[in-house]
């Protein structure tokens, strides 16, 4: 039940990477104006933050069933590690951060929008190879 609870997940945050991938290359000005909305509140802020707990907690649970479990069980614990430092921020200070780099870093959108499809890509692969592991 726990597993297929994970993998659903999993599948749905790969599905929003091929969406925001998608966004970013075919419609710039959508994948900006939903990357400037990061850390507007601490609604939002919390939200990410236990959005990547779930995720996180998710490729720990995926991972010993995957084709390869290292890596999803770093990029898990990366995950839930980096959120934990986060977690120490004031969420004022996660929304000036986000104000001044995530403008910076739309620069490079369309390789954003390319990293995101290879990452969706890859963790829908990483889904449906994990039976074969």
């Amino acid at each position: 039940m726990l597993l297929v609870a994970a993998k659903t997940i999993l599948a749905a945050v790969a599905i929003f990477f091929l969406t925001l991938g998608l966004t970013a290359l075919i419609r710039p000005g959508g994948a900006k104006r939903f990357l400037l909305g990061f850390a507007k509140s601490a609604l939002k802020h919390y939200a990410e933050l236990a959005t990547r707990v779930v995720v996180g907690g998710a490729m720990l649970v995926v991972a010993p069933h995957s084709a390869h479990p290292a890596a999803l069980t770093a990029f898990g614990w990366l995950l839930i590690a980096t959120t934990a430092v986060m977690a120490l921020v004031p969420w004022r200070v996660h929304c000036r951060f986000a104000e001044a780099s995530v403008p910076k870093a739309l620069h490079f959108l369309p390789m954003i929008g390319i990293s995101s499809v290879a990452l969706g890509g890859l963790l829908l692969w990483s889904l449906f190879t994990a039976g074969a592991a």
